[in-house]
């Protein structure tokens, strides 16, 4: 009989990290962390990833879908701006709808940006028993015939995963307004429509994609990445290494209200680059899937604003922005 300490040792990491943050947990006791969509897609994975971070009954994960992010930022800016024990899950996703004003009128210092906890991937993908092998055959299949390819994406035309089908169908001289896109409340749904056979394909995220991959239950065609990533999805190709000079990074984090008061706010971003700094994070980051990204307070916001500016030229590219 053989038994490794890997497990005793992660339980020890994560038992030290908890104590660590002790100021946190002894304060709060109904700290909440609110994903933007439904059980299953990226922003859960994120909330979890928090949660997972401090002894489970200190945190509680509520959902409030709609918009794909809209709904939770509005309750967040209009009716609970100064809740200092409410966090939200927010992605590169929530800055795209931002830029394009998806959001009503508001910027992206209307609320406080506490930190990024991790960086993902766009990715396109299919059933494992689907015709297409490749980025390329896909591509084709929708050049060839548009409406015959159902797209799932979590949200509507605007949205990142739309833009990401965009950019591959340009440079495949594809008009991007023929793409048959079937739009989700995030990318769970998004893969529950994909492996009951509703839709053909996905362009979602990577942490979302590893998931089922494990499993076997998708083929992942192209990451959106510059190198091929690791884990799960180590044999999956770039697009770019398939022809397409498409990438598509995802900072994942989390919001609070913008009449937060400034010792809490520091609180929470004082918890998090703790949090950030310890060995047990980095292996329960790459547990959800995601790739090191740690940004707080300030810096956070300041490279926010630039991400927000960057999305909106982009958007503008494609007659977007509201």
């Amino acid at each position: 009989m053989s038994f490794s300490l890997r497990p005793l040792c992660m339980t020890l990491s994560i038992s030290l990290l908890w104590l660590a943050l002790a100021p946190v947990q002894a304060e709060d006791h109904k700290v909440q962390c609110i994903v933007p969509a439904k059980p299953g897609g990226g922003m859960d994975q994120t909330c979890k990833l928090a949660q997972q971070a401090m002894p489970a009954s200190q945190m509680q994960i509520n959902y409030l879908p709609g918009g794909v992010g809209a709904v939770a930022w509005s309750s967040i800016v209009a009716q609970r701006k100064n809740e200092p024990n409410t966090l939200v899950a927010y992605s590169g996703g929530s800055l795209l709808n931002l830029a394009e004003g998806k959001f009503g009128r508001s910027e992206a210092n209307n609320v406080r940006w506490v930190a990024a906890i991790g960086t993902d991937y766009g990715m396109i993908a299919v059933r494992a028993d689907s015709p297409y092998q490749n980025l390329r055959e896909l591509m084709k299949a929708i050049k060839d015939k548009p409406s015959a390819v159902a797209i799932g994406a979590g949200g509507t035309i605007g949205s990142q995963d739309w833009l990401k089908m965009a950019q591959l169908s340009k440079q495949s001289k594809i008009d991007p307004k023929s793409l048959r896109l079937v739009a989700f409340e995030g990318g769970g749904e998004s893969f529950t429509a994909l492996l009951a056979g509703h839709v053909q394909a996905v362009s979602g995220d990577a942490s979302e994609a590893s998931l089922h991959a494990r499993e076997g239950k998708i083929r992942v065609l192209a990451v959106l990445s510059d190198a091929r990533l690791p884990g799960p999805l180590a044999n999956v190709p770039t697009a770019h290494e398939q022809g397409y000079d498409v990438t598509w990074p995802i900072i994942r984090g989390v919001y609070m209200g913008p009449q937060v008061s400034e010792a809490e706010y520091q609180k929470w971003v004082s918890h998090f680059q703790t949090v950030m700094a310890t060995p047990a994070f980095d292996e329960m980051r790459k547990a959800h899937g995601l790739y090191p990204f740690a940004m707080t307070g300030k810096t956070l916001s300041d490279y926010i604003e630039r991400a927000v500016t960057n999305y909106r030229s982009q958007a503008q590219e494609f007659g977007l922005v509201r």
